[in-house]
């Protein structure tokens, strides 16, 4: 008969929020918004929602305290199915997986890990099955500036990135990126179809490419791009049609080689269902600071490893999101190679920032999401929504 006894619960007491200005070049947004979960036995968690898309930080703040007031108060934080199933099924309005309740559950979630983390003194990823990954292999972002008017400018970045450590990049080589979707002349996909040339005429197979379009395409439109760019072997093909109609990024996917990628616009395991099971897609973007959280994204891993697809997270965000996709990517067996858009705030506002060089992330060894906030740093960018 064990002999182990348990002393009462720690409970969460409040929570606080911080707005920050950014830095530039302002990678993950012009703005941060912070969140802290504080607790009965003075371990603080904290969470991130992304702003790089959101439409009104005020009414995403006043969001979040409602819901730790409603839900959290109180509660163990250890409980995180319990609240997050809570959360999800308790307001008809918020059953309905949207980019406005969803990336703040995925805060409140990612800060409650972080408690556990801390008061476990284990990095997330090993209380999610265990580090898979020795290392994160990361995938940079090819700046579009100059390179549509001259294309062999691509041959001179893709050298300079190989030169910097880089084993990959991503690029968006068709302007403008809205209206969408439309389609391209065969002058104008031939125009983009050099710009891929270049890169392969200045570094080989050396670095992987994918392509960016945030779903510029109709249907028939994707397809012929496709048809262009199979012979340069692109890394995959990201949102080739809008994220909304799967079956119509289904017939993209059936009709081409080249791999799709889409995930950053879905949220929860339910949108990602479909995605997987309809093959509209293989290489999956979830983005852990929109889809749910850190446990909602190991469930989405899961399911695409079920069915043989790979898992590139999306990170356009500020540096505790990007904490907590690295968290995910350290235990997930289908792990491909994680987005990085990090930024010089990024590394200023932690005393131990993510570290990434030559191409991969280095995996944090301390507790919970392994940040602890610089509070001069912090009050020295803190805004006003």
């Amino acid at each position: 008969m064990s002999n182990i006894t348990y002393k009462n619960p720690m409970k969460i007491t409040e929570a606080r929020h911080y707005l920050v200005d950014n830095v530039s070049p302002y990678r993950g947004g012009r703005q941060f918004l912070f969140f802290e979960l504080y607790t009965d036995e003075g371990i603080v968690g904290i969470g991130e929602r992304p702003t790089g898309h959101a439409s009104s930080l005020k009414s995403q703040i006043k969001l979040f305290h409602e819901l730790v007031d409603e839900f959290l108060v109180g509660q163990n934080p250890f409980h995180i199915e319990a609240m997050w199933q809570r959360i999800y099924g308790s307001r008809h309005d918020y059953r309905h997986p949207s980019l406005f309740m969803t990336p703040t559950l995925s805060a409140i979630e990612m800060a409650c890990w972080d408690i556990v983390g801390k008061a476990t003194g284990q990095p997330i990823y090993e209380l999610l099955g265990g580090r898979y990954h020795e290392k994160i292999k990361a995938y940079a972002y090819m700046p579009a500036e100059g390179i549509w008017e001259n294309p062999e400018k691509a041959g001179e970045v893709a050298a300079q990135l190989i030169e910097e450590g880089n084993g990959a990049c991503k690029l968006d080589p068709f302007m403008p990126l809205y209206p969408l979707p439309r389609d391209f002349t065969l002058k104008t996909i031939n125009h983009a179809a050099k710009i891929f040339q270049c890169i392969r005429d200045a570094v080989g197979d050396e670095l992987e490419v994918g392509i960016g379009t945030h779903g510029q395409f109709s249907t028939s439109g994707a397809i012929r791009v496709a048809d262009v760019f199979e012979q340069f072997h692109p890394m995959w093909f990201e949102e080739p049609v809008p994220p909304e109609n799967v079956d119509e990024m289904a017939r993209v996917a059936a009709h081409t080689s080249i791999p799709i990628a889409s995930g950053e616009r879905l949220v929860t395991k339910y949108d990602f269902a479909e995605l997987i099971e309809k093959q509209a897609a293989q290489i999956i973007q979830l983005d852990v600071g929109q889809c749910g959280g850190i446990l909602e994204s190991k469930k989405i891993a899961s399911i695409a490893e079920a069915h043989y697809a790979m898992i590139a997270p999306h990170m356009y965000v500020g540096p505790v999101a990007a904490a907590a996709a690295v968290q995910l990517d350290a235990c997930s067996p289908n792990f491909m190679i994680q987005e990085y858009n990090g930024g010089p705030l990024h590394e200023d506002l932690f005393v131990e920032p993510i570290k990434f060089a030559d191409g991969f992330i280095e995996l944090p060894t301390t507790p919970g999401l392994g940040l602890e906030i610089d509070r001069a740093v912090l009050e020295k960018h803190l805004a006003t929504p």
